[in-house]
């Protein structure tokens, strides 16, 4: 089992049912905890500076706001912080979102070893999630694995968004090849856009403009 692991989450520990059930089944893990991210990002690198590095961090996505002025504010951020001054380190999202595109794109990203959906199976999966990333394996909770089941093959892009966002606004081509120009994002002519939104269609298998702004929204694009 793991020696060190950080878990990064903006309850207090002494409360966090969580917390108080790995403290039980992880007797021989020494646990640390941090309601902020820069205030894990630096319980991290102190544990470097003194050769006693974490060798796995559990970390929320959002927190609440710190009255103070912060470096880092998600969970996004210290992963990405953490792992430029170690890379090998094993990470674990512990998250509410549950947007299939978002949970795709946080493991992609990111790197992740795992991913726990806070849902009523939180903490068995959590456990589980432990277990397996410790063994080398990926964990995700099994509800959010049809996030990873996607067309692969089909990359959404940030030009895509856009043309989305802008469709969801209940513009039509010409319009969205004009909103294209004014931002000076190419390609931007109508037979583009048309183009484009068809692809969409066929890799999301909408019928209709309508429904591609519905299932879109659903996977957490726009």
């Amino acid at each position: 089992m793991f020696k060190k692991i950080l878990i990064a989450e903006d309850k207090d520990h002494e409360s966090n049912g969580v917390v108080k059930s790995l403290e039980e089944s992880l007797e021989n893990t020494k646990l640390d905890y941090a309601q902020y991210c820069d205030e894990a990002f630096l319980k991290f690198k102190k544990a470097l500076q003194i050769n006693e590095p974490f060798d796995l961090i559990i970390s929320d996505l959002s927190f609440i706001d710190n009255p103070h002025e912060q470096r880092l504010y998600t969970g996004e951020d210290l992963i990405t912080a953490v792992k430029e001054l170690q890379p090998d380190l094993k990470t674990i999202i512990f998250s509410i979102e549950d947007r299939a595109y978002r949970v795709k794109q946080l493991c992609k990203d990111l790197d992740l070893n795992g991913y726990v959906w806070k849902s009523t199976n939180a903490l068995k999966d959590l456990k589980k999630a432990i277990r397996e990333v410790k063994d080398g394996n990926f964990f995700i909770s099994p509800q959010l694995s049809h996030a990873l089941r996607t067309k692969e093959t089909f990359e959404v892009t940030s030009y895509d968004v856009f043309i989305l966002k802008q469709l969801a606004e209940g513009l039509d081509q010409k319009e969205i090849s004009e909103a294209l120009k004014s931002q000076q994002i190419k390609p931007a002519s109508i037979s583009s856009v048309e183009k484009r939104l068809k692809l969409l269609k066929e890799n999301f298998n909408a019928n209709n403009p309508t429904q591609l702004v519905a299932i879109t929204k659903d996977f957490g694009l726009i």
